[in-house]
């Protein structure tokens, strides 16, 4: 076991309890798990082209982004184009192990 501070010590069940918890609390959402779908199934997107794809609105789904942001599992990046400004392009983040365990769970659940 390790001492990880605040935290106390580190047994492997206490990460299978978080991996598990946030796992129950991405797919609560079918919105989430929508974005995530469609996350894998391309390197990027455009944010109003993830709205499109969806069936969300603007806020709804940038709502869900953020969630998805603070929990590590995609990268929110702004683009700046000449004549259209910035663009907003959403990324898996594939470095994330949470991130292979949450897309393979939703391609098991789509079987």
């Amino acid at each position: 076991m390790l001492k990880l501070g605040w935290f106390g010590e580190f047994k492997p069940e206490k990460l299978l309890w978080v991996v598990e918890l946030e796992l129950k609390r991405v797919l609560a959402s079918s919105l989430r798990q929508k974005i995530l779908k469609e996350l894998s199934s391309t390197r990027e997107i455009r944010v109003m082209e993830l709205v499109r794809k969806t069936g969300s609105t603007y806020n709804e789904l940038n709502r869900n982004l953020g969630l998805l942001q603070k929990d590590e599992l995609i990268i929110d990046e702004y683009r700046v184009k000449v004549k259209h400004g910035k663009i907003r392009v959403i990324m898996l983040n594939r470095k994330n192990p949470k991130t292979k365990i949450l897309t393979e769970v939703l391609k098991e659940l789509d079987q």
